[in-house]
């Protein structure tokens, strides 16, 4: 039987992965480590009995252990909690799933620890892909994408032949259409109505700026060691076409489904098996036609700041990444307004002297830099 630990238990991934885990019984979850969401947690050590559990901070992991039942349960906190959690001997693959950089050193952890990697952890990759990707190879674990689109795009990998283009599809999110005097006015209210995923605060916001796309973008350059340049953005609004790759002859191949991420994650859990999911099928007949429509970098310049960050490479990304994620988190706070958030991310960018080939500590660094210019900002 696998063994798994799953970060960001109580997330929307991580919930999902206990979904699919519950309906086929052949996967043991050895850790889990969550944030805040204590009651859930409970929950969830209650039917799936870990071995470590870890939460957000000291105080939490307190109030914790009083109400476990099982008094043996090994319990962590914060980056040290997440690092156990990553490394546990038992796990044969760990899902990381929390959101934002603190996935940067656990993910690193385990692929140490000689764990594969289910990543639905972006900023990870966007920020330290080329220390993320050294290590796979080095360690010689698997990496499987957990993100929509690329694991779409490794769903159309030929070993036999390279890529010639990546075909990254978007939805276009709830203001396809607008115009970037229209994007002045929207409020956090309007931002976290989705039309077709059901998501995370700070993944929702980052789908409606189309910064979550540009993360995409440099994730999909490190996951797939293509050039940007390879890499095109197209709205597909219904989200039935995950994505696309393109070969040298002409030729595409498009993974197609309907906009369910219990898929993503089981085909990264159970790689190369496909197993059975309870769910909606695609219906042809009533689908009748699927349309592309191109994105207006000018309307949506948290995309074509992605591409400049990509093109710059070094430390570039991380900057991108950093500076939205406390763009967000102040917009979310209702400190900022919507077009705050871009303003925010080319004023960091700007600012940057750019950084070849950064460490992990160096990032980190970038990172309390930038945090400390936004809150002043």
């Amino acid at each position: 039987m696998r063994k798994i630990s799953i970060l960001g238990s109580t997330g929307s991934i991580g919930t999902q992965a206990l979904d699919i885990i519950r309906y086929n019984k052949d996967i043991e979850v050895v850790a889990l480590a969550a944030g805040n969401n204590i009651e859930l947690l409970k929950k969830q050590i209650e039917e799936f009995k870990p071995k470590f559990v870890s939460v957000a901070d000291e105080k939490l992991s307190l109030e914790l252990k009083k109400e476990l039942k099982d008094k043996s349960l090994e319990t962590g906190f914060g980056k040290e909690g997440l690092i156990t959690a990553a490394s546990i001997s038992e796990a044969d693959i760990v899902l990381s799933a929390v959101v934002g950089m603190r996935g940067i050193e656990p993910t690193i952890a385990a692929i140490k620890s000689g764990k594969d990697i289910a990543l639905a952890n972006k900023e990870t990759i966007v920020c330290a892909g080329h220390i993320i990707m050294q290590l796979v190879k080095d360690f010689g674990v698997n990496l499987f994408p957990v993100d929509s689109e690329h694991s779409a795009i490794f769903q159309c990998l030929d070993k036999y032949n390279p890529i010639q283009k990546i075909l990254l599809t978007a939805s276009g999110g709830p203001f396809r259409g607008y115009t970037s005097k229209e994007l002045e006015n929207v409020t956090l209210e309007q931002a976290l109505k989705h039309p077709n995923w059901s998501m995370g605060k700070k993944i929702t916001v980052d789908s409606s700026t189309m910064v979550n796309k540009g993360l995409e973008v440099i994730e999909a350059m490190h996951l797939f060691n293509v050039d940007v340049s390879k890499i095109e953005v197209l709205v597909q609004p219904t989200s039935i076409i995950h994505s696309m790759v393109e070969f040298e002859d002409g030729g595409v191949i498009a993974q197609m489904g309907t906009p369910d991420m219990k898929l993503p994650i089981q085909y990264a859990l159970y790689y190369p098996k496909r197993k059975y999911i309870k769910g909606e099928r695609l219906d042809f007949k009533k689908l009748g036609k699927i349309e592309f429509e191109d994105v207006d970098l000018d309307v949506f310049e948290g995309l074509k700041y992605a591409y400049k960050a990509a093109n710059l490479g070094g430390s570039m990304p991380a900057v991108y990444n950093i500076a939205n994620e406390y763009a967000v988190e102040l917009f979310l706070e209702k400190r900022i307004g919507y077009k705050d958030i871009t303003r925010l991310i080319k004023a960091a960018m700007d600012k940057h002297k750019n950084t070849a080939h950064p460490s992990v500590a160096e990032i980190l660094e970038i990172e309390k830099e930038i945090k400390a210019d936004i809150r002043r900002d």
